[in-house]
């Protein structure tokens, strides 16, 4: 089974079928087991009638007791031995399932590490997550078919080269009958498939709901918007829930043919077999031995009933996935290095400059406005944007990512002690958004440098004034963290996202919003000390409060996304009623 640490391999992006199929490829030898396995444990499985048919033949009709004897000893060994076959082949099918389900999770996240930024732009959370959850699960399952799908086959050829010597009429209905049960059964297989796609996809919008419920509730809760999100989430609810129905109608449908068909198969055979032993055309034993080979048949056509469902959404599943590792990270054309020397960051789009060495704010009515002019100097979208006197977009993203770090007031915080989430374990690259791995990369093409000393986390967590929550936790730094840290509050994480992106201590940070969720004190605290700790650094905020764009050396007042004025914070409130009108507004204190 593949390791925690080994390279999952380049999976087969041409399609379902063929991802399927790659992940058999990564494992034949456990592959071939299986299959092994499966078709000897099957066929055994058909040889316990003919062991009955000559117990009775040759012991039990005739009055042979030791031939009985040995006969029956004979089927005790066969069963027992079929037994520890049952239990391996199931071992063993166990690891492929489980293999394949490591596999594609390892190549999800890995796809979604190599998207990064261009992620949430390409797919939504909701997709990802069903993905990660459903669509793996149903991968695995549905590579079942290499084991016992593979013995079905075998035990049904060596059951009509049985039945031949018995019967070579029987062997005919056998041969015919069989193939003419999955022909029936295929139509509801491709029905099946369309329906599971469309749920799949409506699961994805639901979980994605479900995603923006849970980190949102508080602020819909404000703005009185709880009620029409409830309507929205119920309504798709609903629709998931009719499709849903619909898999199940089908599902039902091909789950009942799967048994109902060979059990009538079964009595059509035993039928005809018994009219032929009436007629003296077999004997007694040879009709025993009939009735157990089509018994035995059953077994086989229904795990092709079921390996049949199992692919058919094991296709939909394979193709969900193929189609996420498809997608393309941001390109990367980018030659040339980056400039020697601190540099002015331009956006010629919104007028922006962002002078080396100074803190410099961006205040604007509408923050998407302001974010997007992060996204553009950040190069994490396409744009004019320039770095000294080159184009952002020729120079090579490594090193931008090196020297370049957007620390967003919504990144994602992972789960781990205080240490590991500051970058004290593992080391926050410089290149991604502030979160704790690089997202643009290739993990060859990363580079780590030392982890930061806990001296220099400390520093961040003060400049952050982020030491009452070190403080109030158990056990310090050591402290567990949950996942997007929900056993902080909203005011201690954001306070937590600026101490990281303080800790990787970038040549230019670029910060959205990082004071949005404080209360005053705390804001004119964080904003005398990120003044301090940055001096020197080349630094960019977003904000509208008075009590940040007062430290900033110089303030770039946006209008529609375009440079309205320039100054420092007090010129501006003298010069521009609008600017004014703006900070005035976000004076009051903010909820924590």
């Amino acid at each position: 089974m593949i390791d925690a640490y080994e390279d999952p391999g380049e999976p087969d992006r041409r399609g379902g079928a063929r991802y399927l199929l790659w992940l058999v490829r990564c494992q034949p030898g456990r592959s071939l087991a299986g299959a092994v396995l499966g078709s000897v444990w099957m066929v055994l499985l058909a040889a316990t009638p003919y062991l009955l048919s000559r117990a009775i033949d040759d012991g039990l009709e005739p009055g042979d007791f030791p031939a009985l004897a040995g006969w029956t000893a004979v089927l005790f060994a066969v069963g027992t031995f079929n037994a520890w076959l049952s239990i391996m082949r199931h071992r063993t099918m166990t690891r492929v399932r489980m293999d394949a389900n490591f596999r594609t999770v390892k190549v999800i996240v890995g796809q979604a590490v190599r998207l990064g930024a261009a992620l949430p732009r390409r797919v939504g959370a909701g997709e990802v997550v069903t993905i990660g959850v459903g669509d793996v699960q149903t991968i695995s399952q549905s590579l079942t078919v290499v084991g016992p799908g593979v013995g079905a086959v075998v035990a049904y050829l060596a059951v009509a080269a049985a039945l031949l010597s018995v019967s070579p009429l029987i062997a005919a209905v056998v041969l015919l009958g069989i193939p003419v049960i999955v022909v029936l059964v295929g139509p509801l297989l491709a029905r099946l498939q369309g329906a599971e796609t469309e749920y799949r996809n409506r699961q994805g919008v639901l979980t994605a709901r479900i995603a923006d419920l849970a980190g949102g509730l508080r602020v819909l809760n404000g703005l009185g918007g709880k009620g029409l999100f409830a309507a929205a989430f119920h309504h798709d609810s609903q629709r998931l829930r009719r499709q849903g129905y619909r898999v199940g109608a089908v599902t039902s449908w091909v789950q009942a043919l799967g048994i109902g068909l060979p059990t009538l198969f079964l009595a059509v055979v035993t039928w005809l077999a018994a009219r032929l032993a009436a007629q003296g055309s077999i004997t007694i034993g040879e009709l025993v031995s009939v009735y157990g080979y089509v018994a035995v048949l059953v077994g086989p056509v229904a795990f092709w009933v079921e390996c049949g469902y199992q692919i058919s959404r094991g296709l939909v599943s394979a193709r969900r996935v193929v189609r996420f590792l498809r997608l393309e990270p941001l390109a990367d054309t980018g030659t040339r290095n980056a400039p020697a020397e601190p540099a002015v960051l331009h956006d010629p789009e919104s007028g922006v400059r962002v002078r080396p060495g100074r803190l410099t704010a961006l205040a604007g009515a509408r923050p998407a406005d302001a974010a997007t002019v992060v996204d553009r100097l950040g190069r994490y979208m396409p744009s004019r944007a320039t770095w000294g006197d080159i184009p952002l977009d020729e120079i090579e993203l490594k090193q931008i990512r090196e020297h370049i770090l957007v620390a967003d007031h919504e990144a994602d915080l992972f789960a781990g002690t205080l240490r590991d989430v500051l970058g004290g374990a593992t080391t926050p690259l410089r290149g991604a958004r502030n979160c704790a791995t690089s997202h643009n990369e290739p993990a060859d093409a990363r580079e780590q440098a030392e982890a930061p000393s806990e001296a220099h986390l400390l520093k961040a967590i003060h400049a952050a004034v982020a030491d009452d929550i070190v403080q109030g936790l158990p056990e310090g730094l050591a402290s567990a963290i949950d996942p997007q840290a929900r056993n902080l509050s909203g005011g201690q994480r954001q306070r937590i996202r600026l101490a990281r992106a303080l800790a990787a201590d970038p040549e230019v940070l670029l910060a959205v919003e990082p004071t949005s969720a404080l209360d005053a004190h705390t804001e004119a605290r964080v904003a005398q000390r990120l003044r301090a700790v940055r001096q020197g650094r080349t630094t960019l905020v977003t904000t509208t409060s008075p009590l940040v764009l007062d430290q900033a050396d110089t303030v770039h007042y946006l209008v529609d996304g375009k440079v309205a004025a320039t100054g420092a914070h007090r010129e501006l409130l003298d010069t521009e009623p609008g600017y004014r009108a703006l900070v005035a507004r976000d004076a009051e204190e903010p909820v924590r």
